[in-house]
């Protein structure tokens, strides 16, 4: 990854995710500024996204910056047949920055490869998602006022979740304990197990949802099973409502639990768990424009 880019949370060293951290407080105490003034920012969603999109334009719009770009690859060239490459090539034209959803793993790493002005993966496929880490590390840092020592309790699909991946390597320089809960189908992938015993992390792997786990955990992570990322619906049918948190099972955890979801949720949490404190998924949310302001300054080198 160019210095400038942010591609993978795995090329930030622990040094400069605190920095982030620090920069995203800032901007939550501080939003609304002309650190962009005069400066593109191109959004490129080939892609479906909500909240991420949304999110990056607001974070440029309250830095001053100015957007162009697109929210459906089929209005676009490449509906055309155009490459990526001559896409990226083309629009590194016209902006100072590049936000970009693709479908494809790889394609943002590919893109900062291509061109000179920097890239922020906005999600590619169901391998990165770092601009949700970050803002997802700093909901962490918020409610519990740390980072390092922490029990994180990730339940649902951990195989094709990218925020998952992320956020367990963004953690993992701050000696986390995992839980990792999911059906056999979707357990989370070799490659980051791996990466966890390589780094010595502490994991546990379930099945089962169960009261002992929820009640051990400083932060619960929810996740959403993807259909879209599903070529067999029956398999999606079998999983899709395989773990829903309600209310009455947070009856006996910690004090300073926090829930988590990237959302968008469907099923897999209850609705009656919106009124408990420790319910924080949409606060999380409203962080993420704070965390996208800080990246983008990061990446544009601006202090």
């Amino acid at each position: 990854m160019k210095k400038d880019s942010f591609v993978s949370i795995a090329d930030c060293s622990k040094e400069s995710i605190v920095r982030i951290i620090q920069k995203t407080e800032f901007f939550e105490q501080n939003p609304n500024q002309k650190l962009l003034e005069g400066m593109i920012c191109a959004s490129l969603f080939f892609e479906p996204s909500t909240r991420t999109r949304l999110s990056f334009e607001t974070a440029v719009n309250r830095l001053r910056g100015r957007v162009i770009g697109f929210s459906d690859a089929a209005t676009t060239s490449s509906s055309k047949g155009e490459t990526l490459k001559d896409t990226i090539k083309m629009v590194s034209n016209y902006a100072d920055v590049i936000i970009m959803r693709h479908y494809l793993e790889g394609a943002a790493r590919y893109a900062s490869e291509i061109t000179d002005i920097p890239i922020i993966n906005a999600g590619d496929g169901a391998n990165q998602h770092p601009s949700q880490t970050m803002l997802d590390m700093y909901s962490i840092f918020k409610t519990q006022r740390k980072l390092e020592d922490l029990t994180i309790t990730m339940a649902g699909d951990l195989k094709y979740g990218r925020t998952v991946h992320s956020l367990l390597t963004g953690m993992s320089h701050f000696n986390p304990t995992f839980h990792l809960v999911a059906p056999e189908e979707l357990k989370l992938p070799d490659i980051y197990k791996q990466f966890l015993d390589k780094q010595a992390i502490r994991y546990f792997e379930h099945t089962d949802f169960s009261p002992e786990v929820i009640n051990e955990s400083d932060i619960l992570y929810m996740t959403r099973v993807q259909r879209e990322r599903f070529t067999d619906l029956m398999e999606y049918e079998k999983v899709k409502n395989v773990y829903v948190l309600n209310n009455k099972m947070l009856d006996a955890s910690k004090d300073n639990l926090r829930i988590l979801h990237p959302l968008p949720r469907v099923n897999e949490i209850a609705y009656d768990v919106d009124d408990n404190p420790k319910a924080y998924y949409f606060e999380q949310a409203k962080n993420g424009v704070f965390a996208r302001q800080a990246i983008i300054c990061e990446v544009l080198g601006i202090n």
